[in-house]
């Protein structure tokens, strides 16, 4: 155990965890803010005509710039993930995600479609420094056997959905009233401030993730590779956008490669131990569970949004509400289910179910809620609009299903992951949320194209068929863990 996680061991201030976790909690917290607030109102925005203050754009096009977006978003946490481990340290990581969200964020106040791209794309490559290295550094808190850390990423989790409820309701409410444009400067000023706390309180950390590892001169060959493939990609796509369908499809593309190469280095490598090589197949089923998870759950930014804003009856109680606020009943079950599942996985003790039974679970909620939509969207009909009961229903089961999956991915990377290449591992992890939202808008796009009902009944299908494989093969799985739970 590292002198850290030893002085971590013995701190119990935060809600009986780590002080630390305070720092991250609050971090994470308002990133996730800007993050879902841009989200919640990114293809509301898009597809509203101009004179709505809107871009005018089809749902085609807004569907192929959404899941780019947000699939980008995580996809930049591969390469984040190895320049903090090999650079930056995951510290300064933090702080230069942060800064580059807010830039992208201000940038959302131009009016054109180059630097609304443009400013899109800055906060992708932010979200990747931020996100990876904070939940990095959670993982760093805890030593390899102290029973805290599922409970502990479940409460990190729940910090993190403070941040994805308030942000629809106030920036949604900012943005479907008054001005979009309004509400993207308040999420970048709200970022600011969580930097702010980060630098006041980064004493609490300690050494957690302060010092990169040393980078070797093949490192610093890559990095300067990467980064001039990296702008040359950036540019080609600003050229190209008035054929962002195509760019898309193209980016789908490799997504592919870039999952096939990063599992082919890690399979094939020989600087891992036996144990740690069964391990990476671990790694690998979970990415994939995760991968189709997300492609379902991520929906909700688009085609529930949609759903939402176009097929739902928007009143409750006499009163009217912006369809955007949809976006926070997912978290609103967060903070009920959260603390009692992180209560619940402790309970259990010994009886507490396998990481991979928990990742099936998570993928049979993730269908079984889409299975609810194909009646909400029958019941609707081409012109009708049906109770918000319904989205209600379909957000709790998802939000199950999510809980059984996310968290415990997050806290199970860190088990398994090589320390080495614990950056890299969480990067790799994120990649699966890449994927899952890049197929998300994809399949949001054939909203208009395609009978809403067929769209997600194959979204749920294609949940439940992999959540019973899952449950069948859970226990040769777990044993290639090693001793991990």
């Amino acid at each position: 155990m590292s002198a850290n996680s030893l002085a971590s061991a013995n701190d119990r201030s935060f809600f009986g965890h780590p002080r630390g976790l305070s720092t991250l909690f609050f971090t994470e917290m308002w990133e996730r803010f800007s993050y879902y607030g841009i989200r919640a109102l990114l293809i509301l925005y898009m597809t509203a005509a101009v004179s709505q203050r809107g871009m005018g754009l089809s749902v085609a096009i807004a569907g192929a710039i959404y899941g780019l977006y947000t699939s980008c978003a995580y996809i930049f946490a591969l390469p984040a993930g190895w320049i903090a481990d090999r650079f930056l340290g995951h510290q300064r990581a933090v702080i230069l995600g942060g800064l580059l969200i807010a830039a992208g964020n201000f940038g959302l106040l131009l009016p054109s479609l180059g630097p609304f791209v443009a400013s899109l794309l800055l906060m992708a490559v932010g979200t990747g420094f931020l996100k990876t290295s904070c939940t990095t550094v959670v993982g760093f808190l805890y030593g390899e056997k102290d029973i805290r850390r599922d409970s502990g990423f479940t409460l990190y989790y729940v910090g993190i959905n403070i941040g994805a409820g308030l942000a629809p309701l106030l920036l949604g409410y900012v943005g479907q009233t008054i001005d979009y444009r309004y509400a993207f400067g308040l999420a970048g000023l709200f970022m600011l401030a969580g930097l702010i706390q980060f630098q006041i309180t980064r004493k609490y950390l300690g050494d957690a993730g302060r010092l990169p590892a040393k980078s070797t001169p093949q490192d610093r060959r890559v990095l300067g590779i990467g980064s001039g493939v990296l702008a040359a990609a950036l540019v080609a796509l600003l050229l190209m956008r008035p054929a962002l369908e195509k760019v898309a499809d193209g980016f789908g593309g490799l997504l592919v490669i870039a999952v096939v190469v990063t599992f082919g280095a890690l399979i094939l490598s020989k600087d891992f131990t036996p144990v740690e090589k069964k391990r990476i197949y671990v790694i690998l089923v979970l990415f994939i569970a995760s991968a189709i998870f997300w492609s379902i759950f991520e929906q909700a930014g688009s085609t529930l949004n949609l759903f939402a804003d176009r097929s739902t009856d928007n009143h409750l109680f006499g009163f009217a509400f912006p369809s955007s606020w949809f976006q926070s009943l997912n978290s609103a079950y967060i903070y009920l289910l959260g603390p009692l599942l992180a209560w619940l996985w402790i309970k259990l003790g010994d009886r507490d179910p396998s990481l991979v039974t928990k990742f099936a679970f998570g993928l049979l909620g993730a269908g079984g809620g889409f299975l609810i939509m194909v009646f909400a969207a029958r019941a609707a009909g081409d012109t009708g609009r049906v109770s918000p009961l319904w989205l209600a229903a379909v957000y709790l089961i998802h939000t199950v299903g999510e809980l059984c999956l996310s968290p415990v991915g997050l806290s199970a990377i860190t088990k398994l992951a090589p320390a080495r290449i614990a950056g890299l591992t969480m990067g790799v992890w994120f990649l699966s949320i890449s994927v899952g939202n890049f197929f998300a808008g994809r399949m949001a796009s054939f909203y208009e194209s395609m009978p809403l009902d067929r769209l997600v009944g194959y979204a749920g299908g294609l949940g439940i068929v992999f959540g019973v494989v899952l449950l069948l093969i859970s226990r040769p799985v777990t044993k290639l863990m090693g001793g991990v739970k």
